[in-house]
């Protein structure tokens, strides 16, 4: 979609006050890796007339309505981020230097994943390090922080050493 420009530029302002973009980190034994990583952003407003014209311009993502009436615009396709989301606000550049830091680090990540090397032990620690500095300050939740992802790598290769091992001496 063409975005007229004064339509794009009071978006990616409205977005840079109200709008998040977050990496979370999901357990997942079905995984090769054990751990999954979703990539959201996402606006919340109790007014939806500027959600909907979010949607509109992005052509993506999802309304949800939570239980204390706050709307929210959420969009946690990667591919709709890298192809949608991502292109929309390097068009329409944030104005606030922590949204702009933040879009960065999110962009970085995003090609991570889109690239597939989230799928090797490499590439998956590059996107949890950039993780890190991505949100810094009060407020931020996380329910696994780096340690975690650390820490439970370090037993899968301990395991899978043991494995070998034991099937060498077979």
């Amino acid at each position: 979609m063409n975005t007229p420009p004064h339509i794009g530029w009071y978006l990616s302002g409205f977005s840079d006050g109200e709008g998040s973009f977050n990496v979370s980190l999901r357990q997942r034994p079905d995984h090769r890796l054990k751990w999954q990583i979703v990539l959201t952003f996402n606006v919340a407003q109790r007014d939806v007339t500027n959600l909907l014209l979010l949607q509109k311009h992005l052509q993506c993502g999802r309304l949800q309505k939570r239980s204390d009436g706050v709307h929210y615009f959420v969009v946690t396709n990667y591919v709709e981020i890298v192809e949608k989301v991502l292109p929309f606000f390097e068009r329409f550049p944030f104005q606030s230097e922590s949204k702009t830091k933040n879009f960065t680090l999110f962009k970085q990540i995003a090609a991570i994943i889109y690239s597939g090397e989230h799928l090797v032990p490499k590439g998956f620690m590059r996107i949890v390090e950039l993780r890190e500095r991505l949100n810094e300050g009060k407020g931020r939740k996380r329910r696994y922080e780096k340690q975690d992802v650390v820490r439970d790598f370090e037993r899968i290769l301990r395991n899978q050493t043991s494995d070998s091992v034991i099937k060498r001496r077979r």
